[in-house]
């Protein structure tokens, strides 16, 4: 089952992830991309952006009430910091690929000859539509336990992490600091299928490379390689896990 699943499929899907009143049709828009609509000729309202937008201030509107009170001492820049993370498409891609969304996601039949369905930024999108659609038509508590769950694990290791998470940022403020200068990051290599690339990345600073990583990302790939030049630089202990 591809882009072609049915409605009920669908609302079986939602029911099992614990949902049991909801707007069908929302649910449809929120896993219907652009290219689908454009290519059945349909309204471009159909498609999930707008409950997208809508979607991500839900998930920051929530994450931040979880924050807020699950670390009652923390400053409100190192909140924003975890936020921020837990927020990204990176994070809501892991959340996406847990509940198994992707066959579900109607996309144009170009797009799924390419994989589309599979990209992180696509399956991102989604994730926040559907916490769109859900809030405006299901049980909202619900929908926060939903979301919760999914997610406390991850903000818990990001919080116990941070440094590892912020690599690149922390390399920023690193070279900032030393000479003002900003680290540079090239993609020198990418392979594999459009929907399955890896790409590979080195950072330098002041013309000087620092590290060179992998990532089924180009965001991933920086992440990764600026993880190792900051165990070089000796700004991260060793023994820190990287965030895959």
């Amino acid at each position: 089952m591809q882009s072609d699943c049915s409605e009920q499929k669908l609302a079986d899907f939602i029911k099992k992830l614990g949902f049991e009143e909801f707007s069908l049709p929302l649910i449809n828009t929120a896993f219907t991309h652009s290219s689908y609509t454009k290519e059945n000729n349909e309204d471009y309202l159909n498609c999930y952006e707008r409950l997208e937008f809508f979607g991500d201030a839900v998930l920051k509107m929530v994450v931040t009430e979880y924050l807020y009170n699950k670390y009652p001492k923390m400053h409100e820049g190192e909140l924003t910091k975890i936020r921020s993370i837990i927020v990204s498409d990176e994070i809501l891609f892991k959340v996406a690929q847990k509940i198994n969304i992707e066959e579900y996601i109607k996309v144009s039949k170009a797009e799924k000859k390419c994989g589309g369905q599979k990209l992180e930024s696509i399956q991102a999108c989604v994730m926040e539509a559907l916490f769109g659609a859900l809030y405006m038509s299901s049980d909202r508590e619900q929908l926060k336990k939903f979301i919760i769950e999914n997610l406390a694990q991850l903000i818990e290791d990001i919080e116990q992490n941070k440094t590892v998470y912020n690599a690149k940022a922390t390399l920023q403020e690193y070279t900032q600091a030393n000479s003002k200068q900003l680290p540079v990051y090239e993609l020198v290599d990418e392979t594999g299928a459009d929907h399955d690339k890896t790409f590979t990345v080195q950072v330098s600073y002041e013309d000087k490379v620092l590290a060179t990583a992998k990532g089924k990302t180009k965001k991933n790939a920086q992440q990764n390689a600026a993880y190792i030049a900051c165990v070089e630089l000796g700004l991260i202990k060793e023994n820190q896990k990287v965030n895959e």
